[in-house]
């Protein structure tokens, strides 16, 4: 979504999805520590004004986005701000109930700039939490309330989009025309079997997500894009239920040196 340009000099981008649930259930997804941790990155809330949020983007904590909750309204709406580089960036969290036992999730972030420096950042930030709701909305349809433990492994592959697509997809037995459909790995590939959700593919990137029942309750997202050069690859799990959790350190200890011989580093 594009930037909102207002004459005050307030700047906005903002995302909505709309998700199965109460907003008190909603709520508990989208404004505590391991409701966020179950969809998004690992995080911490302290649940009022004055208290902190944390997301956890890198595992030694050097990628910490800490923002101080200025408004908090429960079930409905919090705001938190963190301090960026143009200044300070105030993130509205709301949540509005719909008839049918669905709620409307959206996130607005507002700052003040006189120029567009920081306009493509922050729409990029808004497509970002597209991919992210999609995630939001299959944990609140199939594993609401459940605690969750994220693995997450990365690669870099010196070539294109579509090599690594194919690289990376093809012993997962995921290519054109998967999606909707349910898929296991081959002889190849790591233990996996699930209903593959999206699978868009294109010269700017690609992002799989999958409902994931083998090597255990999860939704599967993995992603690749250029950065800089290389191709960046992420695969993220998130692990459902006290059994998959438990297996977290066996499935990122494979799926990490399965992708270190898939994508070796030169």
């Amino acid at each position: 979504m594009p930037v909102k340009k207002e004459s005050s000099g307030r700047r906005s981008v903002e995302a909505e999805i709309e998700v199965p649930g109460t907003p008190e259930a909603v709520w508990e997804a989208i404004a505590t520590g391991p409701g966020i941790s179950a969809w998004f990155v690992p995080s911490t809330v302290d649940g009022r004004v004055g208290g902190k949020t944390i997301q956890h983007f890198a595992p030694d904590s050097s990628m910490d986005s800490v923002g101080a909750i200025t408004e908090w309204q429960p079930p409905h709406r919090f705001v938190a701000t963190t301090e960026e580089e143009m200044g300070t960036v105030a993130s509205e969290w709301t949540v509005e109930a719909r008839a049918g036992g669905t709620c409307t999730v959206r996130i607005v972030h507002s700052w003040f700039a006189e120029g567009d420096d920081w306009d493509d950042q922050y729409e990029g930030h808004a497509a970002g939490w597209a991919s992210f709701f999609k995630i939001l909305k299959l944990y609140l349809e199939h594993f609401p309330g459940e605690r969750s433990a994220l693995v997450q492994t990365a690669a870099k592959f010196e070539g294109s989009v579509a090599e690594a697509f194919e690289r990376l997809m093809g012993p997962l037995g995921i290519g054109p025309g998967s999606e909707g459909q349910r898929t296991t790995a081959g002889p190849d590939g790591p233990e996996l079997a699930g209903r593959v959700l999206e699978a868009p593919n294109g010269p700017e990137g690609f992002s799989v997500i999958m409902l994931v029942d083998r090597p255990a309750r999860a939704i599967a997202h993995m992603i690749g894009f250029p950065m800089g050069g290389p191709i960046h690859i992420s695969v993220r799990f998130y692990l459902y239920g006290a059994e998959a959790m438990a297996r977290a350190g066996e499935i990122e200890s494979f799926w990490s040196g399965w992708l270190a011989e898939r994508f070796p580093a030169r």
